[in-house]
């Protein structure tokens, strides 16, 4: 019997355990469970006739023997693969955050593993995206940005890799197209600035090349008109923190200035706020700032935010189950979704101070609801409303 090694003290050293070899392969966890590669194979997959007991046998063999399957490998010989990818505008924002946690949530109890890549808004940075996804031959792509070009949409299609397409409006036999209902976002945040006794409300937007952001501009506009007010200032931020800063700056030296701001989301809302608290106003006393999103900055941000809420984890699981039907059943429809908007009353949105309580009119005494833009969906607040199965009458 071999000695054990003596330390500089001249006491035995403890026996080291036998350490599995540097790779392991598929016939070592055979050969030690005493079972094919395909029972193997079957096991890490969930595929094939093979007992729940053989299955907790392979894999405890194979966590001892530090075996962990190639799946890229596998996805390669096979044309296939267990993996989803996912791209968004910006990974900081919380919006998109909880929108990718809820996505890997939902897919990890089909098995499946989620790549993410973002485009920070940035054309070259979508189309390596894009690319990305095509070179680690995904199963399918939740598209959760407006920036995505319809050249890299058709692109994924023929391959015939299905698209869960976050607000693009995407006609293909391969594209699940989920859509937020941004007139009745809008609606809300307006009509509830203008029962507070607003009417100089201005709105900070960002970049209009993107559907999603354009759409809520738009929707402002609509509001404001159908209230007999003008719309405007309009500022253009960046859909960020430092964008929201820049604009509050430029309101603070308007006069008169807007008693209130509607914000196209969270991150612009607290830039607006940090402004106008630099700039010495106090939000909501002297001015009011309604965000959009309903993030957890939202939430625990001082003041907390007014703001809507554009139900992330909806938008995530939504996708999640699209991708896992489309890719999982050859003749799966081609469904739209519409996630149904709602307004957070929070601390950020206060009376008009200009106004007395009573020269505050509400909207009811100058115009009827139907004036404003509504949309068609008639379930309670927070649902997901399936609108349409292409192929049905």
């Amino acid at each position: 019997m071999k000695d054990s090694p003596v330390t500089a003290d001249g006491a035995r050293a403890a026996e080291t355990p036998a350490m599995p070899p540097k790779y392991t392969t598929i016939h070592d966890v055979a050969k030690a469970a005493g079972v094919s590669t395909a029972t193997v194979s079957n096991a890490f997959n969930s595929t094939g006739r093979i007992t729940p007991k053989t299955r907790e046998r392979v894999l405890a063999v194979a966590r001892q023997l530090r075996y962990y399957p190639n799946r890229h490998a596998r996805s390669l010989a096979s044309g296939s693969s267990r993996t989803l990818g996912v791209i968004v505008s910006d990974i900081q924002n919380p919006f998109f955050a909880v929108a990718i946690r809820s996505f890997e949530e939902r897919v990890r109890k089909w098995r499946y593993e989620v790549i993410v890549s973002e485009t920070n808004y940035d054309v070259a940075l979508m189309t390596r995206a894009a690319e990305r996804m095509l070179e680690q031959k995904v199963r399918g792509v939740a598209i959760l940005t407006s920036e995505m070009s319809a050249a890299w949409l058709e692109e994924i299609v023929r391959r015939d890799i299905p698209v869960a397409c976050f607000d693009l409006d995407f006609s293909s036999e391969k594209a699940i197209n989920i859509k937020a209902d941004y007139a009745r976002g809008m609606r809300q945040v307006i009509e509830h600035l203008y029962d507070l006794g607003h009417r100089r409300i201005a709105f900070v937007g960002g970049r209009r090349i993107f559907r999603n952001i354009l759409s809520r501009q738009e929707n402002y506009v609509a509001c404001m008109k159908a209230l007999q007010l003008e719309p405007g200032p309009i500022l253009i931020g960046n859909q960020r923190m430092d964008g929201g800063r820049t604009a509050g700056m430029s309101i603070l030296e308007m006069s008169p200035r807007p008693t209130a701001v509607a914000a196209m989301n969270d991150l612009t809302a607290v830039g607006l706020i940090a402004a106008f608290s630099e700039g010495g106003l106090r939000v909501p006393e002297d001015i009011s700032v309604a965000g959009f999103d309903n993030t957890y900055l939202a939430e625990y941000f001082v003041p907390r935010l007014t703001t809507v809420d554009m139900h992330p984890d909806i938008l995530g699981r939504t996708a999640a189950d699209a991708l896992h039907e489309a890719s999982s059943s050859p003749n799966a429809a081609a469904v739209e979704h519409t996630i149904r908007l709602s307004l957070v009353i929070g601390k950020s949105t206060g009376p008009n101070a200009e106004l007395g309580p009573s020269a505050i009119r509400k909207r009811e005494d100058l115009h009827s609801d139907s004036a404003l833009p509504s949309s068609e969906s008639n379930v309670r607040e927070g649902d997901l409303v399936p609108l349409l199965s292409r192929g049905s009458d």
